[in-house]
């Protein structure tokens, strides 16, 4: 059964200082603070692009679990912030940037905020059904590509971070329930305009206040499951007022829901893997259900089980 096996990732040594931004754009420190969460935003330097974040972070991985490069039969990236136009595909830059084998199935795919919880889906089913054994899943969102620093709305949440994830038929964590949603007809609350990021900050709030822990429940129900049984909500980080609002709405308490935007800011895609990453190894962490929601309006959650 494909399930996760390890996770390492790479993060830019260049950063915004968020509290100075907020304090130059007419705010202050403590609301990027303790409001955003985030004092520091890591910026993919020029000259770097997404190809170069995400061979990175393959090539932690490899290092850290000891796997050869030409083990890994599949890579797959989610990206909504490709190298050029997207053409060709990311996923086939990152395979000669991270030195894989050519003898190799690589795609990528576009989803944002709920990119990592479809990635694991997409890689247990795809490699299932064609019998492979070793894939590495990919996530790079550099929106430091599309922010406008004057833009008080957005350029104080996020930040650039690429992942990757290793799965295997040998795995820590098995993939377990899910459940997914979408509302395309809010797609304009967070979205890019001729080259730039919008965003209507309180829509998307309200709609993953609203979304989010009705579509949790029903995941643990249909589990057999309560949030008793959890025992790590790993959820997208889009603020810290959003994952503290989610878990009094879902009654956990707070040590089971971890704030860890504090260096980072929001990476997309990338936060869910970047919680994980050094909690897959914690032998009290043995179930773990983990939630990405944003752009789109997509929102998707699933329960991961150790093995």
């Amino acid at each position: 059964m494909i399930g996760i096996t390890d996770i390492a990732s790479w993060t830019p040594d260049g950063y915004v200082d968020n509290l100075a931004q907020a304090e130059a754009l007419g705010s202050d420190a403590d609301f990027a603070r303790d409001r955003i969460g985030a004092e520091r935003l890591p910026e993919l330097p020029d000259g770097m692009e997404t190809s170069d974040m995400a061979a990175k972070a393959v090539a932690a991985l490899l290092e850290k679990s000891g796997v050869a490069a030409e083990a890994v039969q599949c890579l797959v990236l989610c990206t909504q912030n490709p190298d050029g136009q997207g053409l060709p595909h990311t996923s086939a830059i990152v395979q000669t940037k991270a030195g894989l084998s050519k003898n190799i199935a690589s795609f990528d795919y576009s989803l944002g905020c709920s990119g990592y919880v479809y990635g694991l889906h997409i890689m247990k089913g795809f490699m299932e059904s064609v019998g492979l054994d070793c894939g590495v899943l990919v996530t790079a969102d550099p929106y430091s590509k599309i922010i406008d620093r004057s833009d008080r709305d957005t350029t104080m949440l996020f930040g650039d971070s690429a992942t990757a994830t290793l799965m295997t038929r040998s795995p820590r964590f098995t993939i377990g329930n899910v459940a997914f949603g979408t509302d395309g007809s809010g797609g304009q609350a967070i979205q890019n305009k001729d080259g730039r990021l919008e965003m209507a900050g309180r829509q998307v709030f309200n709609f993953a206040a609203t979304n989010v822990p009705r579509q949790i429940r029903a995941l643990l129900e249909d589990a057999g499951k309560s949030p008793e049984d959890i025992d790590l909500f790993a959820l997208h980080q889009g603020s810290r007022y959003i994952v503290e609002t989610l878990a009094k709405r879902l009654s956990v308490p707070p040590q089971k829901v971890p704030v860890a935007l504090k260096m980072t800011g929001n990476t997309v895609s990338s936060s869910i893997p970047l919680i994980l990453e050094n909690r897959i190894t914690d032998p009290e962490v043995n179930t773990i259900l983990a939630s990405g929601f944003g752009v789109g309006l997509s929102w998707a959650s699933t329960i991961l089980n150790r093995t």
